[in-house]
This record gives C-alpha cells, structure tokens and sequence, in this order.
C-alpha cells in the first residue's frame, strides 16, 4: 500500500506534465507572467518532488514585455526521446508555440524553436517510424478542436498542413492534447470543460496517429463537475505516466475552495493512480473521488521516499551568479539592476522601478507562491523614504489590480507603516503607524482560508496588527478568471531602495475552520 497527501505540489503549480528516465520522473508546470519560466521538478517516486531549475531562464527564450496577467507561458509539455529533453509551450503574448531543448537536465535549455502551427498547449510525439507530430488546439469557425501536423524536430518546419484530430467528448474548450502509443493504440487524451469548476479530461483512441479516433465509452474518466464544493474541484488538464512497475499514474491540476465558489492560491498539481480495463481503457482512481488522503493499493517505491523541506529564507542558491532560490520569481522581465544580492547575511536590497505593483508592467518584485491557507510570512525591512509614493514592503500579490501591501512610507514627513488594499478601481490605505527613522521595521502576514493578517514592528517593539483584509477579493473569481494564484513578495516603489533581510514563510497550524 502507498499512501500519500495531494495536493503533491501545493500552491500555484498548474497544468502538469511528466516524463520518465529510468528511475527519474521530471515534471514541469505553467508559470504564465512570471519570470523564470517554467518550474522544473524532479522526483523518484511521483509523490514527493524537488524543484531543480526553471525552463526558461533567459529573455532570448522569454519575452514577457507587456503581457496581461495570465498571459505570458501556457501549458507546457515534457517529453524524452533519445536521451534529449524537449519542452513544448505557448508564448500567448509574444510569438506562439515553440519548443526548446536540452541534453542535460540540470543544464541550460536552447533558445526556441518555433512551429508555425496556431493554437495553444502544444505537445510532441514520436511514432515507431521516426516521425515528429505536434499536436495543439485547433481552431474552428464557431469551434475548437484538436489539430495536429508533422514536424522537422530540429527546424520546427511543418512537413503537413494542421489536420483535425478530434473534437473532444462534447465538453467546451477542448484542449491540453497528450499523444500515447500503447498496445497498437494511439491514445489523445485532453482537458475540455475549460479550466473552471467543469473541468474534465477525456480520452480517445485510433489505430492511427492521424485518426479517426473513437471516444472512450465513459468519458470524462476525471472530473469533479458534480461534487459537492469541500471536495477539490476543477480537476482537469493530464498527463500519464508509466512506473518502472508498470502501473500508470496520471498527474493533473485541481483548486481547493475557501468558501463558495471561491479560490486564490491557484491550481496545484495532484496524482492519483490508473488501472486498464480488458478493453483498453484507462480508469482513474478506480473511478473514485480524488482525496486529499489517498491510499493506494500498490508496491511501494524501490527507491526511497524523498521527503523535500520547503525553503523558509530567502536563499542564495548559486556559487557562481548571486541569485534567489528557486521558488522565487521576478514580474515579467526584470531589470537587474534594481537588485543587489548580499550573500554574506542572506538579504537583498530591491530598488524602485519606473513603475508600481499596480502596473501591468516589470515592478521592483521578487515573490514566493503560497502554497498553504494557514500561513505566516515575514521579513525585516531597512529604509528611510524621504518623499510621498516611496514605499517598500511585503505584498499579498496575485495580479496588477489584486493586491495587499504592508509598506513601509513617508506621510506628512514622517516615516510609518501602512496596509494599502488595491481591489480593481477601488484602492485603500490605512494603519499609518509611525516608525522611527534609521529603525529597522518588521513585517508579518498571517493567514487562514478568508483572513490575511498585517502586522507591524520594530527592534524595540511587538508586534501591532496593523489591519486585515479578505481572501475573497484575491480569488479568482473576483478577477477577470486568471489562471494564477496569490504570491508573498516583497517590493519598492519611488526612486529610492530597501533592504530586506530575515524573511520567513511557514505553514501554520491549521485555525481555518474558526472561519468556516
């Protein structure tokens, strides 16, 4: 028996994909506005997983300039063949779909390659005979489908015009196409549903990479469209795996909801197992409900479970280049130059850029996930603004119009605290705790699934809350659907620098149901 939590990646980590070598599976997920691009995780038993790069780590492979929040990189997919890594993806903003490659998983990727074919979440596939074909969406006169076309994989040339494939099992938005060869069967797999509580993913099959493909006669074979809402929801967008065993998983994403109707930390990665019926289908979970406990009846792992701690600092990670830990990200393209890494006493000095978190834009940021309701987060804070709109801080950060900011200000000549709540049009500030100057400020965040909390203080005082503000309007559904979730970053504003140091993010104990 094996037993296990989902989500296995908690916290913003959408649209998984997996390959296998060996002993070793390696997982990529959706990263969207954020820079690098493309978290990239390993692990030796599916379940527990390390993050050991990103994808995309250089703007001649990611041009994030101008794009909307929830643009940017879209559904990527892993695949290994001939002991060569490829990752195929959707630039939404910026050129379309493109893959890059590598020989070395721990290495740099190439610069991208790019197939004209339209669409989006692109996937490769190799046949028995040699060929490349890439599947992506199709796109209809009033319609959507899947589309695919045959590729030279070192060019990115399209050897075919885009054929359609298949349409989908009826639900909307058919898309995510995954190609497998099994047993003389090629199976397509997608997500339909759209990326909302209907989510599902379906399954299709022919004795041809180019079809037809016959639906599987009890499709969707996941989906939580009919379950009540304290269980995960919006389970869709998969991808399958074989064991060394043998047995198939599948990894996909789902939400956990705080109240109706209701989520903020984004869609995380889960997994759960799948048999094969007589017939050659695929079922998942035996067709069970997929829980935040699973057990399942099957052989442990050979290799020993990996149990990863999540990082509670702000971490410098390279001997070589002064850079943040891995789970950090930057908004878009960042300037280098606004940030100054002390590797001695582990802080960073960010300095303000032409631009505020309120702009779709590249603000003086760096953040975390969060991948936890229960949560607190903090950090110390050396500055001294000296003029009205300088402030630096720590920041609840989910989008340009979403966001909650502890920061530390100039008013009326003096230096204070204040939490600035920006919500669409509508922006707030209050607190205005005074801070005396050269004093160094604490700032901390706490959470439950409704609730964040801001607190204040200094070397010489405790902690004050300074005000709170609700989870419910940095859900997704209070926006115009992103497919993000909620950042801890810090941040500066105005022509001047902060310097942060001591900070800190850490599961809390469980107080969410003092909300319910």
């Amino acid at each position: 028996m094996i037993s296990y939590k989902n989500p296995i990646i908690p916290g913003f980590y959408p649209d998984p994909s997996v390959c296998r070598v060996g002993q070793d599976y390696y997982l990529v997920t959706s990263s969207f506005e954020f820079f690098p691009g493309i978290p990239l995780f390993h692990s030796r038993d599916l379940i527990h997983w390390t993050q050991i790069g990103h994808v995309l780590t250089r703007k001649s492979q990611l041009n994030l300039e101008g794009c909307q929040s929830s643009g940017g990189l879209w559904a990527p997919t892993i695949r290994v063949h001939d002991n060569r890594f490829y990752v195929s993806v959707t630039n939404f903003d910026h050129g379309g779909n493109f893959f890059v490659w590598t020989d070395d998983i721990h290495g740099e990727w190439s610069d991208p390659i790019w197939v004209k074919q339209g669409g989006i979440d692109p996937s490769l596939f190799w046949d028995v005979d040699g060929k490349v074909y890439f599947q992506s969406t199709y796109d209809m006169e009033d319609d959507q489908a899947i589309g695919q076309c045959q590729i030279d994989i070192e060019t990115g040339e399209m050897l075919t015009e885009t054929e359609l494939l298949w349409k989908g099992s009826g639900g909307k938005y058919p898309e995510a196409p995954h190609m497998f060869l099994r047993n003389g069967w090629y199976y397509l797999m997608i997500a339909e549903g759209g990326t909302e509580y209907g989510h599902m993913v379906t399954i299709a099959r022919s004795k041809s990479p180019k079809g037809p493909f016959e639906g599987c006669p009890f499709n969707p074979i996941l989906t939580h469209r009919d379950t009540m809402l304290h269980h995960f929801q919006a389970l869709g967008h998969g991808d399958l795996i074989d064991a060394p065993d043998g047995k198939t998983w599948m990894v996909f994403h789902g939400i956990r909801t705080t109240q109706y109707m209701l989520h903020h930390i984004g869609r995380e990665t889960m997994i759960a197992p799948v048999e094969w019926t007589e017939d050659g289908w695929p079922v998942v979970n035996a067709g069970r409900k997929i829980l935040p406990d699973m057990t399942v009846d099957r052989e442990p792992f050979a290799e020993p479970l990996m149990v990863v701690q999540s990082s509670c600092n702000i971490g410098l990670y390279s001997d070589i280049r002064e850079e943040l830990s891995l789970e950090w990200n930057y908004l878009r393209n960042p300037d280098p130059r606004l940030y100054v890494f002390d590797k001695e006493h582990d802080r960073i000095r960010i300095h303000g850029a032409r631009c505020g978190l309120n702009a779709c834009d590249s603000p003086a940021f760096v953040g975390r996930r969060q991948q936890h309701f229960d949560m607190k987060s903090e950090v110390w804070v050396d500055c001294d603004p000296c003029e009205e709109g300088e402030m630096a801080g720590l920041t609840i950060y989910h989008t340009y119009e979403h966001h909650y900011d502890l920061a530390v200000t100039c008013a009326a000549g003096a230096k204070v605290v204040v939490l600035r709540k920006h919500v669409g049009d509508m922006e707030t500030v209050e607190g205005f705790v005074t801070i005396p100057e050269k004093e160094k400020v604490h700032l901390c965040v706490t959470s439950d699934k409704k609730v964040y909390e801001f607190w204040v203080g200094t070397q010489k005082t405790d902690l004050k809350k300074v005000g709170q503000g609700r989870s419910q309007l940095l859900s997704t559904e209070c926006m115009p659907m992103t497919f993000t979730g909620c950042y801890v970053g810090l941040f500066a504003e105005g022509n001047h620098h902060a310097w942060f140091e001591r900070f800190r993010y850490m599961q809390t104990e469980l107080r969410s149901s003092e909300n319910e």
